[in-house]
């Protein structure tokens, strides 16, 4: 897949007004931001914003507010901190987006949560052109939300008078694009996760890729039960084994090798991890691969006594000299605890707009930004 769409490196950037979008969707506890790990990543094009002495604005969503309320526990005020921080600069906060009264003090402002505004979800144009008057330039930055048709996601690049891609959204691309459609082989797909109602599409996806195909957590119950194995009062979907099964004969038409738990760790009938034996089955894979990809653990993590599973893949991974990339909430987590982030060739920030991609999906945003290259001849100086 061949996307054709400008980045900040494609356009000069000096004195312009630079509206980022950026995915600071991030863990609070009491007002306290719990991991800056998507502000830190961030943090390259707001600096090759600021060495060109650009006026930079940074807007973001956080949770999933009711639209035309101010709800505290959902503001990005805590953000404030950890960038100034990070930038070693005054931020100025901006509640009050569109005020006649507004005046940039600052370098860099970040304006409140972009849900708290009525019309965002629905991809309002009215409120899109209204962000993009804001602006000289747009620069969507956040992979996180490429699949979400928003208006601070894709309305605005419509309207903006320059729309381009932000560095962490082209090297994420870049990164899956190697994986899906360029890959060193053999590629060992490790996935894990609740419900394989939720990953059947990614699952379908990947035995097109994927030389073996590794399958943990609760999803993986369901595919045993299809073979005909015991899962006891464990979690699995008994309405999805049609389409278990339809996976396992999509698999070996595509000479992908699936493999499932040999041994489980279990209490009171019910399933919450892999066992020894499966960890040494998935290891040995990964110990071959070229390339791996990784979403989802493989048993109730959270939980330390089930938390070996997940942690002996994690660290056969890290191990691997493989093309590794990881992505989706849980596995970053995983990731962080087992501080493994510097052993991973490459850590998606996109948690759905990850999977999606992985399905084959046009991400609304990307293709936005694609249609507005393809439209627009640019000064490129």
């Amino acid at each position: 897949m061949q996307h054709k769409f400008l980045t900040l490196n494609d356009i000069s950037l000096t004195g312009q007004r630079i509206l980022f979008r950026e995915d600071f969707n991030v863990p609070l506890q009491s007002g306290i931001v719990q991991s800056d790990l998507r502000i830190r990543a961030a943090l390259p094009g707001i600096q090759q914003a600021l060495q060109a002495n650009a006026s930079v604005m940074l807007m973001s969503h956080l949770g999933r507010p009711e639209a035309g309320v101010w709800q505290e526990q959902f503001s990005l005020r805590p953000v404030v901190k950890v960038l100034e921080k990070l930038l070693d600069m005054p931020i100025q906060f901006v509640s009050d987006w569109f005020s006649a009264n507004f005046k940039q003090k600052s370098k860099v402002i970040l304006f409140e949560n972009v849900r708290f505004l009525s019309g965002e979800t629905e991809n309002d144009p009215a409120l899109a052109k209204k962000m993009a008057q804001l602006c000289d330039i747009f620069v969507m930055d956040a992979f996180g939300s490429a699949h979400r048709a928003h208006a601070s996601t894709m309305g605005v690049v419509e309207f903006a008078p320059v729309a381009v891609a932000g560095p962490l959204l082209s090297k994420e691309i870049t990164a899956l694009d190697k994986l899906m459609f360029n890959p060193k082989s053999p590629v060992v797909a490790v996935i894990g996760g609740a419900k394989v109602s939720t990953k059947m599409a990614v699952l379908q996806a990947l035995t097109t890729v994927a030389d073996v195909l590794i399958v943990g957590g609760g999803m993986a119950n369901t595919l045993l039960a299809s073979q005909g194995y015991p899962v006891g009062s464990s979690l699995y979907e008994p309405d999805l084994i049609p389409n278990a099964l339809k996976l396992m004969a999509l698999a070996k038409h595509n000479n992908c090798q699936i493999l499932l738990p040999i041994d489980v760790i279990s209490d009171d009938g019910k399933i919450f991890d892999i066992g020894p034996q499966t960890i040494q089955l998935y290891s040995a894979a990964l110990v071959n691969a070229a390339t791996i990809l990784w979403n989802g653990p493989m048993g109730v993590f959270e939980n330390p006594a089930y938390a070996n599973g997940t942690t002996q893949i994690a660290k056969a991974i890290a191990d691997s000299t493989a093309y590794s990339v990881a992505g989706g909430g849980d596995t970053l987590a995983a990731i962080d605890k087992l501080c493994l982030t510097e052993k991973i060739s490459y850590i998606s920030t996109g948690g759905g707009a990850f999977l999606e991609y992985i399905e084959g999906q046009q991400l609304p945003a990307i293709q936005a930004l694609c249609d507005r290259a393809g439209q627009t001849k640019y000064d490129l100086t």
